[in-house]
């Protein structure tokens, strides 16, 4: 009798139950720290840019505005908070200082700031005000405060970076719990410093003492705060501001710097950003930043250019949907608030998003593994791949580095996209995995990945209805899966309404004529023209009114050529020339879009000449396309 009842003890719904404990796996490679692990539950979060250059209509202020042209005239932190969180998004970044070095909270280090502004009569802060804001509508707060300072005449010099650290600190000490200190790598190059407009450079690998005096006032003042750069230490860039991971895309990465020297902001091998480096020596995941419009400010010619639902969609797949966390770039309008078609697109994206998820067409599957650890169903079995715990997982034996899962569902589901997770306190562990589905009777593919790790969010190119799939799952160590999903995209009709800048047809101007010319003029975004780079610049004879002008740098992914300043003439006899705006095209390197122009008022010359004053190859210009613009 006590034989067969230990028999029965050791033989449960035809599984064989271990009579002792069974040890979980061990760690593989870098694994993540607590406030890593607060950041990838995250999935996604805002960052707001509000400076002087929105009142100049600019992406890069110089640091020559006046701290008088501050001046909101309906500003409201609550509406562009509510407008986020309606999105989803759990967490709001307030740019506290951009590169033109204005500070949106008095501070003790420089009288550039909010406090010398007429908003609030010079007793504002904005930080804070962001900070309530984002709170009251439940999210995180975070702070960037840019490294590079075109305002401040100290800059390159070492009262500067003490300076510099004196405005993290003030950020990190009055500002309540904050989820990042966000820095990016931009460092050095031309600005007003106090009115001297010239050029500095600094040492990026010294002048900030980034581990010896920076980081540690994060650490002691916001241990839980991600510290964001294109090196990490906690979260990395991930390359590029299209806010897509790579298909590929690993947590764990080793910085490398450039010529041997040691990898520090603005100064890192970019190669391995995307897609991350395989069994690297930390855990530092990729953020995806991406404008919700073109640009990182709020220019009106772009009001017609908000992404749409769908587009951000796509970006959260291809970020939240590979493991990194998405970071959303909110631009307000000059009077304080984000423009309606903003506020439009956030809330039908929040929607998309949560009715897509919201119920896990998977739920109530049986669910049989190839292996179970140790047997142990109770404590790894597949019942813990449905329980929506990012944390509990089924698992394979140490020895056991395949593994089949079978899949009966309840019943026939419609879905198109797949969703699996790792269980990342244990590491990254899986290097591949394949999805098939029963079609006639054989075995299909339906969908394959690498790199699963915090979330994973397979795509499939069309819809499709089955009760069986099957998935295959690779790894070097032993496997621990703790989420299987199907779902269906939600969609629904979406349309701004807007008004813009129009592209002028062929029967408006005649365009130029040089070297490659047809390529510059030929509607696709693909091709591009390469020439040198002259003053004589490129004439466009035209027959309206012009309001703008256009440049699309190349899009092949290369940056050769890519002009970073220009200058706009007019004539009415193609000999002498005025003057009629000049600038330059900040950020195109890392975000090459169309840049638009927009004249102060249309111009009726017969002639127009764009001249690229400076590209980032010497002597060599691309372009893919030019426009001209009237409204």
């Amino acid at each position: 009798m006590l034989t067969l009842l230990l028999s029965s003890l050791l033989f449960m719904n035809g599984q064989v139950l271990p009579s002792e404990p069974v040890n979980p796996p061990k760690p593989y490679g870098a694994i993540p720290s607590e406030r890593q692990l607060k950041w990838h539950e995250m999935d996604a979060y805002c960052l707001i840019h509000y400076t002087p250059t929105t009142f100049q209509n600019k992406e890069w202020g110089y640091g020559d505005a006046s701290p008088k042209v501050f001046n909101p005239t309906n500003f409201d932190a609550n509406q562009i908070a509510n407008a986020a969180a309606s999105a989803g998004f759990k967490g709001l970044i307030s740019v506290a200082k951009h590169h033109d070095g204005f500070c949106l909270w008095p501070t003790a280090t420089t009288t550039y700031s909010v406090a010398s502004s007429p908003w609030e009569q010079g007793k504002g802060d904005m930080v804070k005000d962001f900070m309530t804001a984002t709170h009251a509508n439940k999210m995180k707060f975070g702070v960037y405060l840019s490294a590079w300072d075109r305002n401040d005449t100290r800059y390159g010099t070492a009262a500067y970076a003490e300076a510099y650290r004196a405005q993290l600190t003030e950020l990190m000490s009055n500002y309540g719990e904050l989820f990042t200190s966000w820095h990016d790598g931009a460092n050095g190059g031309d600005g007003y410093y106090g009115g001297l407009n010239e050029k500095r450079t600094i040492d990026r690998n010294t002048y900030y003492a980034w581990e010896e005096k920076t980081w540690p006032i994060v650490r002691k003042l916001q241990p839980m705060a991600m510290i964001f750069s294109d090196v990490g230490p906690d979260m990395r860039w991930v390359g590029n501001e299209k806010g897509f991971a790579g298909e590929t895309s690993w947590a764990t990465f080793t910085p490398e710097g450039l010529d041997g020297k040691k990898a520090v902001p603005g100064s890192v091998n970019e190669k391995t950003l995307t897609s991350g480096v395989r069994n690297g020596a930390y855990w530092i995941p990729a953020e995806c930043d991406v404008p919700q419009r073109p640009g990182w400010f709020y220019h009106a010619e772009q009001d017609a250019q908000v992404k749409t639902p769908d587009q951000l969609f796509e970006i959260y797949l291809k970020s939240v949907g590979r493991g990194a966390n998405m970071n959303l770039g909110l631009a307000p309008m000059p009077s304080g608030q984000l423009h309606e078609n903003d506020v439009k697109s956030l809330a039908a994206f929040g929607k998309k998003v949560r009715k897509t998820f919201e119920n896990n067409l998977a739920q109530g599957a049986q669910i049989k593994a190839s292996t179970i650890r140790g047997n142990a169903v109770k404590d790894y079995g597949t019942q813990f791949l449905l329980d929506e715990d990012r944390y509990s997982y089924w698992a394979t034996n140490d020895a056991e580095h395949q593994a089949t899962l079978d899949i009966k569902l309840k019943g026939k589901q419609t879905f198109d996209i797949v969703q699996i997770r790792e269980n990342i306190k244990l590491g990254q562990r899986l290097d591949s995995v394949i999805v098939e589905h029963k079609v006639n009777g054989q075995w299909k593919l339906l969908a394959k990945a690498t790199s699963i790790g915090a979330n994973r969010l397979m795509k499939l190119e069309n819809t499709i209805t089955t009760d069986e799939l099957r998935m295959h799952l690779f790894a070097p160590v032993a496997i621990t899966l703790s989420d299987f999903g199907l779902y269906k995209e939600f969609n629904e009709p979406f349309a701004f309404e807007h008004t813009g800048l129009k592209k002028m047809n062929a029967n408006q101007y005649i365009p130029a004529v040089f070297t490659e010319s047809a390529k510059a003029i030929d509607h696709n975004e693909q091709t591009f023209a390469s020439v040198p780079a002259y003053e004589g610049g490129f004439i466009f004879e035209i027959k309206d009114d012009v309001d703008g002008f256009g440049y699309l740098p190349r899009q092949d992914g290369q940056t050769a050529g890519i002009a970073t300043k220009y200058k706009i003439y007019t004539s009415d006899n193609n000999q002498q020339w005025k003057l009629l705006k000049e600038g330059e095209f900040s950020n195109i390197k890392a975000n090459p879009i169309l840049q638009q122009i927009v004249f102060d008022q249309a111009t009726k010359a017969k002639y127009i000449k764009f001249v690229p004053t400076e590209t980032l190859t010497k002597n060599v210009f691309t372009v893919a396309e030019f426009e001209l613009y009237s409204k």
